[in-house]
């Protein structure tokens, strides 16, 4: 089991806590956990519609790939610590990663 945090709007922290061995990625997890997450395309990175971003521990997970970059220079506001949620996997990497759901 994996335990992080979503920053809410009335900075409430929620701590969700999801099994790593069922092969999710992180915006899977927040539309089961309902969170309002678009996810036009489905988690194939072509929309960039689960942006969110990363408060504390980026450096533990999965670098963004090349794919992931080009969807989110499609933004209006993009941040060092911006990410697509389909591109995080589920893994123990995310363990204390605390993010915020950017719905723009």
């Amino acid at each position: 089991m994996v335990k992080f945090h979503v920053k809410e709007a009335s900075g409430a922290l929620r701590e969700i806590e999801v099994p790593t061995d069922m092969n999710l990625n992180l915006m899977e997890v927040l539309k089961a956990s309902e969170y309002e997450i678009e996810a036009a395309c489905g988690g194939m990175a072509l929309c960039a519609t689960c942006h969110i971003e990363v408060l504390e521990g980026i450096g533990k997970l999965n670098p963004r790939t090349d794919a992931e970059l080009d969807m989110l220079d499609t933004l209006p506001v993009v941040l060092s610590n911006s990410r697509l949620a389909c591109q995080i996997k589920v893994t123990e990497d995310l363990n204390d990663v605390v993010l915020r759901l950017n719905n723009s």
